[in-house]
């Protein structure tokens, strides 16, 4: 009687050490392959090249496979307990990598009924960085990035998103994972928030920076990331400029931008009614989103609205207002924004725009109501998720301590243990070595 085998792969680029591994998992009995859905590639990594549909005919195809099923996430153990195989193979460099919790959790399914891990060597030869490069030249095409946004909203349930500044912060974003028992996570998109380009160039938050300087940064961006990109718009600015700066935008390749309901000279949220804020009416920023929507060229581009009604205590039922009348003028999402601890006006806002506006995308930025996990968000109908300033916030008093070690030793051998390697940096980015 045939032994079964299980093997799981994304197979959205298959090279020679895939082919190896399916030939030598072929040879101990009938081979099963577990072919990564679009939802699971997307979890960890980057938005897969080609389609689930495509991946599977393409495995099927391959000599010694037996059956594909589909792997819903990247850990096994589910597909595991349905078809109990005799043997599970992988190759042997996920022992010490981000998918370790993942390796354990195999070897303790498999030993309930005696199954066996066997794992083969790593494919020498095979030029990682070679086709990472081919990936990030795919996902830098704009026509392909500008799209990656709505495909993510159709795959997951709530989508993560963190901000970036300038390069190096958006490679964080880009390769930042986590490795759990069933699942690694990762970001799923950048925030270019106008707050911390300002703060990166030390200028005030009050739109000092203008468009051909936020452009400057989402090109620079660009140029070493795949991510997709959501714009902090302010206020849009003038409708006229408004319109023009949609179509540079969706030129580019970015997926969205997102625009507060006020007007004047622009100050941070999140100073509330600390400072002096006034709130556009609801039929001019209704202008401004179907001047925005009538400039679009492609039907990937996204307009989302950013209500200020709860920062500014303007209470529910205008906040609920403007939710329908934005929606009714064309918004492809809503955001809604409020500066208070606790999230109960934000989860009662959410649970009123449940009644009217389910099918156009939630967004939420928890910066002061912080204690919120991403499943709560989820069962509240968020579908979007915005970390806005952490990155820039952690980074800042990061620099101050390593300066003030320097200042305090005369001499830099302190400051070595907050430090990256110099060889590391060096070879950090690609192409630098």
């Amino acid at each position: 009687m045939d032994k079964k085998v299980y093997i799981a792969i994304s197979a959205d680029i298959l090279h020679q050490g895939h082919i190896n591994l399916i030939n030598k998992a072929a040879e101990l009995g009938k081979l099963t392959v577990g072919v990564l859905t679009d939802e699971a590639v997307a979890s960890y990594k980057r938005y897969p090249i080609i389609d689930f549909e495509a991946r599977k005919k393409i495995v099927a195809s391959i000599k010694g496979v037996e059956n594909v099923v589909p792997q819903e996430n990247v850990d096994y153990v589910e597909n595991l307990l349905q078809l109990k195989p005799d043997y599970v193979v992988h190759g042997d460099d996920w022992i010490d990598s981000i998918q370790s919790k993942v390796r354990e959790r195999v070897i303790k399914t498999l030993k309930q009924w005696g199954g066996e891990l066997i794992e083969i060597p790593y494919t020498k030869g095979i030029s990682v960085d070679k086709l990472s490069t081919i990936i990030s030249q795919d996902g830098t095409m704009p026509e392909l990035r500008r799209a990656r946004l709505r495909n993510i909203l159709k795959l997951k349930p709530i989508v993560r998103v963190m901000e970036a500044h300038n390069g190096i912060s958006a490679l964080v974003v880009e390769n930042a994972k986590v490795g759990k028992d069933e699942s690694i996570e990762s970001f799923d998109a950048m925030w270019l928030s106008s707050l911390t380009d300002s703060t990166a160039k030390g200028k005030p938050d009050i739109e000092l920076v203008d468009m051909t300087s936020r452009i400057n940064t989402i090109n620079e961006i660009m140029e070493v990331t795949t991510k997709p990109i959501i714009l902090d718009g302010d206020t849009g600015g003038l409708i006229e400029h408004f319109a023009y700066n949609i179509k540079t935008l969706e030129r580019m390749g970015v997926s969205a931008i997102i625009i507060e309901d006020k007007i004047g000279l622009k100050k941070n949220s999140l100073f509330g009614t600390d400072v002096e804020q006034t709130q556009d009416t609801i039929e001019h920023f209704c202008e401004k989103i179907r001047t925005g929507r009538q400039a679009l060229q492609t039907p990937e581009f996204m307009i989302i609205a950013r209500i200020e009604s709860l920062i500014l205590k303007q209470g529910m039922e205008d906040a609920i207002e403007r939710a329908k009348a934005y929606i009714k003028a064309g918004a492809h999402g809503i955001m809604i924004h409020s500066r208070e601890k606790s999230p109960d006006e934000i989860f009662e806002f959410c649970e009123k725009y449940q009644e009217f506006g389910n099918d156009i995308p939630l967004v939420v930025v928890p910066t002061s109501f912080n204690q919120v996990y991403e499943k709560e968000f989820v069962k509240h109908g968020v579908s979007i998720v915005i970390y806005a300033n952490q990155l820039i916030r952690s980074a800042y008093p990061a620099m101050m301590d390593t300066a003030k070690l320097i200042l305090e030793n005369e001499r830099c051998f302190e400051a070595d243990k907050k430090c990256m390697p110099i060889k590391e940096i060096l070879t950090l980015i690609p192409g630098g070595n």
